[in-house]
């Protein structure tokens, strides 16, 4: 079984700096592999050993997230790709999807995506779904734990009324909650695989992928303000019991059935 890991270096810091084009600038701060994705690495190497196979791991940024994909091997991770382009920077999430998509394509076949359910400096929850969308299998999203039979994924979604479990024909992705699969100590032989170990790096032009249809120029949307809210600082209205009853009796005269 071939498994394909997405993941994504993000900030280790709350303090963020914005460019002039209203992405954010990632050079002065130190960077970690996204929460959600240690689950994603976790679970793939599971499942391949328990099945066999080999697990690739592949992220899309600037040079620096080779240091991320090394880490990964180091942890048991057998193949590591760097999309690593600068026309790919300033994707939104549809851009990175098109992306993602045409590297897994190019990188294939695989039996399984994963990813995590979101990243710690986005949080918008939709590269997972759209690059699976854009190959044509079925994803599983916000999942807790996943197991494999033959050809057939088994796997538990959270959603807001409790757990769905839900099965897909391979190929399939899933894209995974923070706390599912704690990820796994670096091995000392794979620290030293993991230093002379080949990351393939490769460009839009190696995925087959038009420069009109990644980075600002393949995002149809684009951040246009920014503001800042010092923490902890809402504005709150204290209400009796009583009080609070008649407004929710209000809001909900106003809602139409």
């Amino acid at each position: 079984m071939r498994t394909l890991c997405l993941v994504k270096q993000v900030p280790d810091s709350l303090e963020v700096r914005m460019g002039s084009d209203l992405t954010l600038e990632r050079e002065f701060v130190a960077q970690v592999l996204n929460p959600a994705d240690e689950s994603a690495v976790e679970l793939a190497l599971r499942l391949c050993d328990a099945h066999g196979g080999e697990v690739t791991a592949l992220s899309m940024g600037p040079a620096r997230a080779e240091g991320t994909l090394r880490e990964l091997i180091a942890r048991g991770v057998d193949h590591a790709a760097l999309l690593c382009d600068p026309a790919c920077a300033g994707s939104d999430t549809l851009a990175t999807a098109r992306a993602l998509s045409a590297a897994a394509k190019a990188l294939g076949p695989f039996d399984l995506l994963l990813f995590g359910r979101r990243a710690a400096d986005g949080e918008t929850g939709q590269v997972g779904a759209m690059t699976a969308a854009l190959l044509g299998i079925p994803c599983v999203v916000h999942a807790t734990d996943a197991e494999i039979e033959g050809d057939v994924l088994t796997a538990s979604q959270l959603t807001e009324a409790g757990t769905v479990r839900w099965r897909a024909k391979l190929p399939a992705a899933l894209t995974l909650c923070e706390w599912s699969y704690p990820l796994r100590l670096p091995t000392l032989s794979g620290l030293r695989r993991a230093k002379n170990a080949p990351v393939t790096h490769l460009t839009h032009e190696d995925i087959a992928l038009s420069r009109e249809d990644c980075g600002l120029r393949g995002s149809p949307t684009r951040v246009t303000h920014v503001s800042a809210r010092p923490a902890g600082v809402r504005h709150t209205v204290w209400l009796s019991a009583q009080e609070a009853a008649e407004t929710a009796a209000q809001l909900l005269g106003e809602v139409k059935p």
